[in-house]
């Protein structure tokens, strides 16, 4: 893509903030979103869980990233947790799609977030983009989080949703805190290990997210996983390998449940998820498998 103005929603967090130095290195003008008073011409003021946006402020903007929404992980699952998380990421999407799909000249494309768990729990059946929603929280969320984007779509604005898998790094995200934990030797399998994670290299789901933003012909779901998942089982070891440490510390279900709460589901499920499109589109992972993407997040 030429040198565009580029719109990035969750431009603090772990990928957009990754994503924001990277379009900035390339000579990209990127404006983000904030959550109060700009402080500066490159701020724009939403609030979305208010289903606010300045839309003035999108004028001209070639592209919008949608990668806001509360963490995961972040907290134990309470009802009142898990609408935050519902809305953060829906009512804001919601918010975003409506503000481009009013603008005279809207941007050519609109990448949002998304994720993996809209599959649910996989077990051993490997799925990719044409598999249905799965069912429970997560998924019924991830499923609502895409349809919000409807009037984007509706405008004629080309869409894509990035449903993204594992993120391996050890700045933030949930293996930002599996680092400190095996490098101190005390890493270990979850559960029964036999649990599918789907993983992606911090800088393979960058270098996806500016495919999907260049590649004018794509549009719609896209899996942002490495193409061969592992089991928790497979990865525990290969931590162990390549940060040289013991992992003989296996948590049991039971203690996850009740450290976690309903946050332990998500850790224990099963997802077992092929980037079929994105390969079929001509991406290339850089660091396609387990050890090298370890390595590649400093580890």
């Amino acid at each position: 893509m030429e040198a565009s103005r580029i719109a990035v929603a969750g431009a603090s967090g772990l990928i957009g903030a990754a994503l924001v130095r990277s379009l900035t290195a390339d000579g990209h003008e990127v404006t983000r979103l904030v959550r109060r008073t700009p402080r500066a011409k490159d701020e724009i003021e939403w609030d979305p869980e208010r289903q606010y946006v300045d839309a003035a402020g999108l004028i001209g903007c070639d592209a919008v990233v949608n990668l806001a929404g509360a963490g995961i992980g972040d907290h134990r699952w309470t009802d009142a947790y898990k609408r935050k998380i519902r809305d953060s990421r829906v009512l804001g999407t919601s918010a975003l799609a409506e503000a481009v799909a009013s603008l005279d000249r809207p941007p050519r494309v609109f990448v949002n977030g998304s994720a993996i768990g809209i599959y649910g729990d996989t077990g051993e059946r490997a799925v990719d983009e044409s598999a249905p929603p799965g069912d429970g929280f997560l998924p019924s969320m991830a499923a609502e989080w895409e349809e919000a984007a409807a009037p984007a779509e509706e405008a004629g604005i080309r869409t894509v949703f990035a449903r993204t898998g594992l993120v391996v790094s050890a700045q933030g995200g949930a293996w930002g805190r599996l680092f400190p934990l095996f490098k101190a030797g005390l890493g270990g399998r979850m559960g029964d290990g036999r649990q599918y994670w789907s993983f992606i290299a911090l800088h393979d789901e960058v270098a996806a997210l500016r495919h999907l933003l260049d590649t004018e012909a794509l549009s719609g779901p896209f899996n942002l996983t490495a193409p061969q998942p592992l089991t928790n089982r497979e990865i525990t070891a290969a931590m162990g390998r390549v940060l040289h440490r013991p992992t003989l510390f296996a948590v049991p279900a039971p203690a996850l449940r009740l450290a976690l709460g309903e946050l332990a589901g998500d850790v224990l499920v099963s997802q077992r998820v092929l980037p079929t499109r994105l390969l079929e589109s001509g991406f290339a992972f850089a660091f396609p498998g387990i050890d090298e993407a370890i390595r590649a997040a400093g580890g």
